[in-house]
């Protein structure tokens, strides 16, 4: 029995300080333990709210879409078939939204396929968006409704003449002409007028005619011109209603200024907006790869 209880003894002396060892163990482990989730959800905070932003982001993008596909198109605008350029745009603009936020559910699970599917076509979005605002590097004349485009437009003759009787079958310098038939000289030169009307209805403001009435313009022999400055523009100015300025260069301009109007307002928005979603996505990605290393 003695042997026994000196067996016993030394046995309980060797667990004791094992135990006692694992006890700090635990302690030294458990304040590392409370700093990683504490970072984990910090970082998961910081992934959700980049995904609300990038969804919010992408909502105007729909928007769009309603935008181009309810608005009027522009008088003549058929002739250029720009209104098919207009829906192709659209149905883009569908995708891209559909891409974005299809990325943002798979974003956990393929981070680096989810990343490259959105960054192709916000980088294509991107780009035509420079292009109709006239980008050197972006810009080319077989793009359709970009600035060298329009240009190329205005010097072809054969789609001017279809312009030209389009222009009139629509009225606009007959409806001007109507609207102002009480003015005198100076209330005319104070009226706003759109660029079809400035350029097609009425002669350049720098040509030597003097106002009768919108439609109507005297010689003024009293006017001096300048012939290094004179605008050819002056010749061709006729006061028979179905000719008027339709044949000026002005006329040409101010119908594409109008024409162009519109594609301008499409590309800063195209830039915008794939700007936006391209820093959006890429903070996510990046935030996203941190939450898989903080877990």
């Amino acid at each position: 029995m003695a042997d026994d209880k000196a067996d016993g003894n030394p046995a309980e002396e060797v667990q004791v300080p094992i135990i006692e060892e694992n006890e700090h163990k635990q302690a030294e482990v458990a304040p590392k333990k409370n700093i990683i989730p504490g970072k984990f959800f910090q970082v998961k905070r910081v992934s959700g709210l980049l995904s609300v932003v990038s969804f919010v982001f992408s909502l105007p993008v729909l928007s769009s879409v309603i935008w181009l596909l309810y608005m009027k198109s522009y008088d003549c605008e058929w002739l250029f078939k720009l209104p098919s350029l207009q829906i192709g745009i659209s149905i883009g603009l569908i995708c891209v939204f559909f891409i974005c936020n299809a990325a943002l559910f798979l974003r956990a699970r393929m981070q680096m396929v989810g990343i490259v599917v959105v960054m192709v076509p916000l980088t294509v979005m991107f780009t035509i968006g420079l292009a109709f605002l006239g980008a050197n590097s972006m810009e080319n004349r077989r793009i359709p409704a970009t600035p060298l485009w329009f240009e190329m437009k205005i010097h072809d003759n054969e789609l001017w003449n279809n312009i030209k009787e389009c222009i009139y079958d629509t009225g606009v310098c007959r409806d001007l002409a109507l609207t102002s038939i009480k003015l005198k000289s100076y209330d005319f030169s104070m009226k706003k007028l759109s660029s079809v009307e400035s350029g097609c209805c009425r002669p350049p403001a720098d040509c030597p005619l003097q106002y009768v009435n919108a439609t109507f313009w005297e010689k003024n022999d009293q006017m001096q011109t300048d012939s290094d400055t004179y605008n050819p523009d002056c010749d061709l100015w006729k006061n028979d209603r179905d000719a008027l300025c339709y044949d000026c260069l002005t006329c040409r301009q101010g119908y594409m200024k109008a024409l162009r109007s519109k594609w301008l307002k499409l590309g800063v928005f195209l830039v915008c907006m794939a700007l936006l979603l391209i820093s959006s996505h890429l903070s996510l990605f990046l935030v996203t790869m941190w939450e898989l290393h903080v877990s």
